[in-house]
């Protein structure tokens, strides 16, 4: 019985505004990987929407979803931080965990939001131009 009342007890929304920002910069960076692998799907057809599962799957382990930074190995360390997902999830970790809001991650993650949607809004520009001039709006679809 006490594990069932420590379960209905816990709730996420009690975490307040840390956690709902810490989400919006998470949503920012799937836009992004939206957008480049629409981009892609664009430039190469629909073959390439293989490449948006494997995005996510090359994405996900070096986030820090599942574990924290520190224990990736060196060499993969600054990738992971080269990624405002971790950052995201990092400054989640604290939130959740020690009950601290982390203004690093926060920024860090903010400043590569906007690096990586202004990527990806350039890179799905230029496949839509290059779809236009080759005529392939039209031939999409299955």
């Amino acid at each position: 019985m006490p594990l069932r009342l420590a379960a209905v007890r816990y709730s996420i929304f009690s975490l307040g505004l840390p956690l709902i920002a810490f989400f919006w910069l998470l949503l920012a960076f799937g836009w992004s990987i939206g957008q480049a692998v629409s981009a892609m799907i664009l430039r190469w057809g629909l073959g390439a929407e293989e490449l948006a599962w494997a995005a996510i799957f090359l994405v996900a382990p070096v986030s820090g979803v599942y574990y924290p930074i520190a224990v990736l190995p060196g060499w993969l360390q600054p990738v992971a931080w080269a990624l405002p997902s971790a950052h995201v999830f990092e400054g989640m970790r604290g939130v959740l965990l020690e009950g601290t809001f982390a203004w690093s991650h926060f920024w860090a993650a903010l400043l590569l939001d906007a690096v990586y949607l202004a990527l990806g809004v350039a890179t799905f520009r230029l496949a839509i131009n290059h779809a236009r001039v080759h005529g392939r709006l039209l031939q999409m679809g299955e």
